[in-house]
């Protein structure tokens, strides 16, 4: 069964706030609440790896000249080290139609949800002094990504394509979908970057977690957060439901005899997802939108640490 929605919390295909707005106030709150608790820095600090040799010129630190090449070949050479000081966090939410479900026991939409923890870690890393960059899973055209920056500006960018955004698309049908979202990342973000993919993982196509578990190769780090409605996660419909696909045209009726194959199902892709992520290196998290979202993002930086 996949990215339904259901009579009861109503179909929505925009992106609904509901209670998490207004988007800027609630990130920074959430960000607070964050550096209240037991929070460090998602910075893990400027680790250096060997780089090789070079000539020694007047200038050079001594501290580096290689003593055993001089004392062979009598020649002056620096050893040369290479930092990891790209600690830039990109930010992918998955904004196609099935993240605009709501059910009748969230605060607001998928989309919603996850649009607030992400600007709640872009202020976090701009706070810590990261550069931060978004890009989306579908969504509308107009809500451009904001290329990787720092600053304050970049909080504010961020926010401002968030808000600009709605739940649209299909990237099971879109093949070029996950092209758009991740092909650019994946060749430009260097080593020491922190990526965090915020979707539901519903109706994407069958080669998407190999294509999100290979951003986690060379020496990056990758959070995929399953980002689900209470109502997917626990399908709590007691009486006979119209289940529709924000996704395609798929329509179910059914009632609470599907619930134990729907949950099975559901735990198997988790499981799937989880093996093919782990393999790679990634961290696999699932939350619902009831989850206060200052706890998420707190999950979400223990894992990068």
């Amino acid at each position: 069964m996949r990215a339904s929605g259901a009579t009861a919390g109503g179909l929505r295909g925009a992106l609904d706030w509901g209670s998490l707005g207004p988007l800027r106030i609630r990130a920074r709150r959430v960000a607070e609440g964050v550096y209240a608790g037991a929070h460090r820095s998602a910075r893990r600090g400027a680790g250096v790896e060997f780089g090789g040799y070079r000539a020694y010129t007047p200038g050079d630190d001594l501290r580096w000249l290689d003593m055993r090449s001089f004392l062979r070949h009598e020649h002056l050479l620096v050893r040369q080290f290479e930092t990891e000081t790209d600690r830039a966090l990109r930010l992918v939410v998955d904004a196609t139609a099935s993240m605009g479900y709501r059910g009748s026991h969230a605060p607001g939409a998928k989309l919603a949800w996850a649009s607030l923890v992400a600007a709640a870690l872009a202020r976090v890393a701009v706070r810590s002094g990261d550069p931060v960059g978004l890009g989306f899973i579908g969504g509308l055209a107009s809500a451009r990504p904001v290329p990787v920056s720092g600053g304050r500006e970049a909080f504010e960018r961020v926010v401002d394509s968030l808000e600009g955004q709605s739940a649209r698309g299909d990237a099971l049908a879109d093949t070029s979908a996950l092209d758009r979202a991740l092909g650019g990342l994946s060749r430009t973000a260097r080593r020491g970057s922190i990526v965090v993919i915020l979707s539901d993982l519903l109706d994407l196509p069958s080669e998407a977690s190999d294509r999100l578990s290979a951003i986690a190769t060379r020496g990056r780090v990758l959070v995929v957060v399953q980002t689900l409605d209470l109502d997917e996660a626990t399908f709590p419909f007691h009486k006979a439901v119209r289940l529709k696909a924000l996704e395609g045209s798929a329509v179910v009726e059914t009632d609470q005899s599907a619930r134990d194959e729907y949950l099975a199902r559901l735990r198997a892709m988790q499981a799937e997802w989880r093996r093919a992520l782990v393999a790679r290196g990634a961290h696999f998290l699932t939350m619902t939108t009831d989850r206060d979202p200052t706890r998420a993002v707190r999950s979400i930086i223990e894992a990068v640490r």
